[in-house]
């Protein structure tokens, strides 16, 4: 069974970057001082940056991954800053060629799951890890 860990600090200026690239300017992502004013008390990463790294971690692991479904919870914000832990665990192998993952982005300080969800992916011509 598969269990990938890694660490990784997104800044605002990837917030930034993505808002720019996906065009979803929300002020709560990239606007310190609107943010500020919110229940969050400061801008949070957008849901698909977050996913967008954990594939990132996904395709350096299995190269060969094409993603056949997602179903993603952002039950808590992700910071600018604060050190996280992407993490993918296997959870089902349904064919050979087939991998159901555990998906979750974590603060690392207190535990905080930002990002809770599933995927699975298909190795293309069977190729294993």
């Amino acid at each position: 069974m598969t269990t990938i860990r890694e660490s990784r600090v997104f800044t605002q200026a990837e917030f930034d970057r993505f808002a720019a690239v996906s065009g979803d300017d929300n002020p709560i992502h990239v606007d310190p001082r609107f943010s500020a004013e919110t229940r969050f008390g400061r801008t949070v990463a957008h849901g698909m940056l977050l996913y967008a790294a954990l594939w990132g971690v996904i395709r350096r692991h299995f190269p060969s991954a094409v993603q056949e479904t997602q179903d993603l919870m952002f039950p808590a914000p992700t910071y600018a800053g604060e050190p996280m832990r992407l993490e993918v665990d296997e959870l089902d192998r349904p064919e050979s060629d087939l991998l159901d993952l555990a998906v979750r982005v974590v603060a690392e300080a207190d535990g905080t799951v930002t990002l809770d969800g599933r995927t699975r992916i298909r190795l293309r011509n069977g190729a294993a890890r």
